[in-house]
């Protein structure tokens, strides 16, 4: 098998398995694909989808979307900035996983802000995306306090409502 253009997603990946001590066996199992395909992953003769490097990381426990920007899923050049400040978040070891996930959200507010989209296959699907991993109580911009509505939708009249 021909080797594919995949960028240095195995050398990475193999790296970071050493890292944390781990097997190709017990990597393999513990994000759910066969011992083969990781190996294969691992040398560069398969491209993974984005569903199984996001099982990769979180068995890793690192950033999914360092491992799609490796992949060549994201445009590594448009989406660097975004793609580190996560994943220096995502690897800070002072904080815990839900400081991690409200520094993520708030960064991310900010950047939509600023007129800057969050890249959608870089939130959406993956272990760290702040809405499926966080319950918080505070109303978000979009669900703030508004003026009492009628039946028919319209704004109430305050002085009305203020009875």
């Amino acid at each position: 098998m021909a080797s594919l253009n995949v960028g240095n997603l195995g050398e990475y990946l193999r790296e970071q398995r050493r890292t944390a001590q781990l097997s190709l066996r017990q990597l393999a199992d513990a994000a759910g694909v066969s011992n083969p395909y990781l190996s294969q992953i691992e040398r560069g003769l398969r491209k993974p989808s984005a569903e199984v490097l996001q099982q990769v990381a979180k068995a890793l426990r690192i950033s999914a979307e360092t491992l799609y920007v490796r992949a060549g899923i994201l445009d590594a050049e448009r989406d660097r900035d975004e793609v580190e400040t996560r994943a220096v978040i995502l690897a800070d070891p002072t904080l815990n996983e839900r400081q991690k996930q409200v520094l993520l959200q708030i960064y991310e507010s900010f950047r939509k802000e600023n007129g800057f989209e969050i890249a959608p296959d870089a939130v959406q699907g993956t272990a760290q995306d702040p809405a499926q991993n966080i319950s918080d109580t505070r109303p978000s911009p979009d669900t703030a306090v508004r003026s009492p509505r009628t039946a028919d939708g319209s704004d109430a009249d305050p002085q009305q409502t203020a009875g």
